[in-house]
């Protein structure tokens, strides 16, 4: 948990701003308590430090603190209503666009505190022939007072982004269901950063035979964490291969050669400080082959010395399958490795050009679409290995180290293909000293 921030503004200020909505009029409608009837005066409400920005992600809750100025005379009990002028369009099959817990919020009034309050999140299909429900908070009832001062947490989720820049109606009605105070506050939902499960790690093996691992933060101005050793011995292994991406969180699984040509797996466990399982052997006589990758979903591709590309399909009763015949011409690559997508194989000819070939599907299909063009100019590096997500923008990257030993990120794009983007990012330099990047 990050540290909790406020803010502070009027809400006078923040009415004034155009609304932002997602799916919705721009215009707000009231809550429906609220034409339940309107005292005679009407208090204000006024927010704190300006619009708030709620990260969606991983950096915890901010706080949200607001004042509203009672008219005198109010009889109690006030209740409250807080609700977003946005509406949710639902996704595919009907399903919600946010998570069941997309905010998490406690509240307190005047220093009291009242525990977790509750979020309405309704979803709706994109026609409508009645105004959708809006996204709404539950507010605590209080005993009346001439100021109420509220305090509410937000801790959001990744999907919480969708909600962008809403206003936030506030109404506070009296025992009789009258509006004693109302005024506008502001909330900037911006994409935050994803969970351990959605970030990428990153192996090394230095010359000592020690496996190193840096694990994802999530921010591409410094997209590693600490390294953290995972142990000893690694380089027993003429080749290390992941078989389905690492991310921050300890999953992923790979496979290992050692120099007898003996195929071990290592499965992912899930924890980041032991994340591989014990080694479990699956066979020999896999010194035949220059190049194995893996290809997203535990199956496994191999190069032989003749260039011929051979398809290993992963299954649960033994390790692979017998071998299929993918096809030859493979010695044109200098450097093969998965793509971070779980989609495929990221392949460098002879003359610097990265090309990709997209997954297909199962057998008894061709394992790979046409080749797509990337880009060239990929010589430069010694070694390329695509990762999960480094930034924020789920889509997968890939790291490429230099002959200086600078590393450098290429956030991925979505264009005819998941890829490597043509813009890259300095990480860092030192990594000369591993002989193994993956």
């Amino acid at each position: 948990m990050t540290r909790v921030r406020t803010a502070v503004v009027a809400a006078a200020l923040v009415a004034a701003l155009a609304p932002v909505t997602f799916g919705g009029p721009a215009a707000f409608a009231a809550s429906p308590a609220a034409t339940a009837g309107t005292a005679a005066e009407v208090g204000s409400v006024v927010q704190e430090g300006g619009r708030l920005t709620v990260p969606a992600g991983e950096e915890g809750p901010v706080t949200l603190r607001f004042t509203a100025t009672l008219p005198a005379g109010v009889q109690g009990p006030v209740t409250a209503s807080f609700q977003l002028d946005t509406w949710l369009v639902e996704g595919e099959a009907g399903s919600s666009p946010v998570s069941e817990d997309v905010i998490r919020s406690t509240c307190s009034v005047n220093g009291v505190s009242y525990g977790a309050c509750a979020w309405d999140m309704p979803y709706f299909p994109p026609v409508l022939n009645d105004p959708p429900v809006r996204p709404s908070l539950r507010l605590p009832e209080v005993p009346a007072a001439d100021t109420l001062t509220y305090t509410v947490t937000l801790d959001a989720d990744r999907t919480a982004a969708v909600l962008g820049h809403p206003r936030v109606l506030v109404d506070l009605r009296d025992s009789r269901g009258a509006t004693v105070a109302a005024g506008t506050l502001g909330l900037d939902f911006v994409v935050g950063t994803p969970p351990a499960a959605k970030r990428g790690a990153v192996h090394a093996r230095d010359k000592d035979g020690v496996l190193w691992r840096y694990e994802g933060t999530g921010d591409v101005s410094r997209p590693f964490a600490t390294r953290k050793r995972v142990g000893g011995g690694w380089n027993a292994y003429t080749a290390v291969v992941p078989l389905t991406t690492a991310t921050a969180d300890g999953r992923g699984d790979l496979v290992a050669r050692d120099k007898a040509g003996v195929l071990w797996y290592y499965a992912g466990t899930g924890k980041p400080s032991a994340p591989f399982a014990p080694r479990q052997r699956v066979g020999g006589g896999w010194n035949a082959y220059t190049a194995l990758v893996g290809v997203g979903d535990g199956g496994l591709v191999a190069r032989d010395r003749d260039g011929v590309l051979w398809r290993y399909e992963r299954r649960y009763d033994v390790p692979y399958g017998p071998r299929q015949r993918v096809g030859g011409g493979w010695n044109t690559y200098t450097a093969l490795t998965m793509s971070g997508a779980y989609d495929g194989v990221l392949g460098r000819d002879k003359d610097g050009v990265l090309w990709k070939y997209d997954r297909r599907g199962p057998v008894p299909s061709p394992p790979f679409k046409q080749r797509l063009r990337v880009g060239g100019g990929w010589n430069t590096y010694t070694a390329i290995a695509g990762t999960a997500e480094l930034g924020r923008d789920e889509y997968p990257d890939l790291v490429a180290r230099d002959g200086a030993g600078k590393l450098w990120l290429y956030q991925g794009t979505l264009t005819y293909s998941l890829v490597p983007g043509s813009a890259r990012t300095l990480v860092g330099g030192g990594w000369n000293t591993y002989d193994l990047i993956f």
